[in-house]
């Protein structure tokens, strides 16, 4: 278990690394979460549409795109450095690379969600002081969902010549279930309703975690043989 957890943070530090060095996708992807969530603020229509009736939408539509962006580089530098094939003649478990990539993803979506969330409060004035903890913890859970499916669909597109179109063409599907149910759960928290109007949506995201963790590292294998 030791050798697996060290595998892991080693492909995880890699990717931090690289990433730290570049910056490219994190500028990016940080950019881009700040323009999508001025431009939602400013197409609504403040006396037809209240600021709080938007903001779970634009919230999640803002960390779905923005993520988009790291979970498409996920196997890029892999295949242009042909860093892949040397991870793959190594001894190391074929689920602990997954899990190496997908840690990777989830630290670099957490980040830009966690910079994100501020300037949505700043965008729309919505108060989450009360409800932060449960809003983080949706994020959380939500996030795993996507990053989980979005880490496995990256391995399998990567290979492509159109990498970057198949992937949201391939992602945008699996994330209405998980991306719903936050919306309804980030609607909720804002508006300070009690806990028991969140607990179905909470347990559908749940089981959505549970079920595309497992069959991403299931299925992370027999992408690579192809």
């Amino acid at each position: 278990m030791r050798d697996y957890l060290r595998i892991v943070w080693a492909i995880v530090a890699k990717d931090a690394v690289v990433e730290w060095r570049t910056k490219t996708a994190f500028l990016s992807a940080l950019v881009f979460a700040i323009l999508v969530l001025s431009v939602l603020y400013f197409a609504r229509d403040p006396t037809a549409v209240s600021a709080l009736a938007v903001a779970p939408g634009a919230l999640w539509v803002t960390f779905t795109f923005a993520a988009m962006l790291g979970l498409n580089r996920g196997f890029l530098l892999e295949r242009e450095n042909g860093a892949m094939d040397g991870l793959l003649l190594t001894p190391a478990p074929r689920t602990a690379i997954f899990v190496g990539k997908m840690s990777a993803n989830l630290l670099f979506v957490g980040l830009i969600e966690l910079i994100s969330i501020p300037l949505f409060v700043l965008f729309y004035n919505v108060s989450i002081t009360a409800g932060l903890p449960a809003l983080l913890g949706v994020t959380a859970m939500a996030t795993v969902a996507f990053v989980a499916i979005g880490t496995l669909l990256s391995s399998m597109v990567v290979r492509t010549r159109f990498a970057e179109l198949m992937l949201p063409v391939l992602f945008l599907p699996f994330l209405i279930p998980p991306i719903v149910g936050a919306v309804q759960v980030t609607a909720r928290v804002i508006g300070g309703r009690p806990l028991s109007e969140m607990a179905g949506w909470l347990k559908l995201l749940a089981a959505f975690d549970i079920t595309f963790c497992v069959l991403a590292v299931l299925l992370f294998e027999a992408t690579l043989d192809e």
